[in-house]
């Protein structure tokens, strides 16, 4: 459509000098003809001549082929792809893709085009037949002028026909290449597993930080002054540092296996066991490791530590015992056994 708006609209100037330029081209000195150098300069001449009549037309094709893609859906710099791949060579993957669906398509829109052309070329020559044969005996003025109808008229009626194929040919490539970006299941599987990490690989770390982490509690668990428990079910090693200030903390922590594991650790290096199951419940709950130990359970903790320093102080004088704190004062609201 560009090449014929643009040959439409430059006929005035560009025939008159393409009719000048065909006249000096057949006009030659016969002295220059037996020069090779001077008919190598005349051929230069005429050349440039000639590519700077369809400049302007070779400018707005140009653009138009620049602008068409553009518009369908913006311009790509992929200089991967001109990078050779050698895996094209290979005559199965040709194979393939010469008997694949795209192929198919591709062929039978290369047969419509040639159709194309071919009628268009056919009814040209059945309709201007005569006009045709008389541009021999036509001056080069007329024969050019008579020639540009014909080109004009010829290719206004090839573009109709191929507006046609565009038409039909530029949904389908949409569909085609969107349909193309779409990912099968395993390959979006694939794409979460690169992207977000693979969920094995990402739960075997979340183990690996638990385990380190609950390496790192019980390793405080020889140095806490004391394990509150439930007796069974929870088991939470208190340490207090006067020298530090603050509150008593919460160095270790667990229920279950983890329970037994402090009770079983406290044991093995002489940390007083203290059976106080609400206050056990609620610190399990209410606080989390390293943490002070909240103002409300404040007695409840301050009666525990007083009895361990009681038993330590009894021991180190081969006294009695004195007897475990009961009934700590622990509110009601922070002791999810009461519920």
């Amino acid at each position: 459509m560009t090449g014929v708006a643009g040959m439409y609209a430059m006929a005035g100037w560009m025939w008159p000098r393409s009719a000048q330029l065909l006249r000096d081209g057949l006009t030659v000195d016969r002295r220059a003809i037996f020069d090779p150098s001077a008919m190598f300069s005349i051929l230069i001449e005429r050349v440039t001549d000639g590519l700077l009549l369809l400049a302007p037309l070779m400018l707005a094709l140009l653009v138009s082929a620049v602008a068409a893609p553009f518009l369908m859906g913006g311009i790509s710099f992929a200089p991967k792809a001109l990078t050779p791949k050698f895996g094209k060579l290979n005559p199965m993957a040709g194979l393939k893709r010469m008997v694949s669906s795209t192929a198919l398509i591709e062929l039978t829109k290369g047969i419509g085009k040639a159709t194309l052309v071919g009628s268009v070329a056919v009814w040209v020559v059945m309709r201007d037949h005569e006009k045709l044969f008389a541009l021999f005996g036509a001056p080069i003025d007329v024969a050019l002028a008579a020639t540009g109808d014909v080109v004009i008229t010829a290719t206004l009626a090839l573009v109709a026909g191929m507006g046609l194929i565009v038409a039909i040919d530029v949904p389908f490539q949409l569909w085609h290449y969107h349909s193309e970006l779409k990912m099968t299941k395993e390959e979006a599987r694939q794409e979460f597993k690169e992207q977000e990490g693979d969920p094995h690989v990402k739960g075997r770390i979340r183990q690996q930080q638990r385990e380190m982490a609950r390496g790192r509690m019980m390793s405080n668990v020889p140095k806490a002054d004391v394990v509150v428990t439930n007796p069974t079910h929870y088991s939470v090693a208190l340490r207090y540092e006067s020298a530090k200030g603050g509150a008593p903390r919460v160095v270790a922590k667990g229920a279950g296996e983890v329970a037994l594991r402090i009770r079983t650790l406290a044991a093995e290096h002489g940390v007083p066991l203290v059976e106080a199951p609400p206050l056990a419940r609620a610190l399990h709950k209410h606080v989390e490791l390293e943490q002070e130990v909240p103002a409300r359970l404040f007695r409840a903790v301050a009666e525990v530590l007083a009895y361990v320093y009681q038993l330590n102080e009894a021991f180190s004088r081969g006294v009695e015992a004195p007897h475990a704190p009961d009934d700590l004062p622990v509110p009601a609201d922070m002791d999810p056994g009461s519920d």
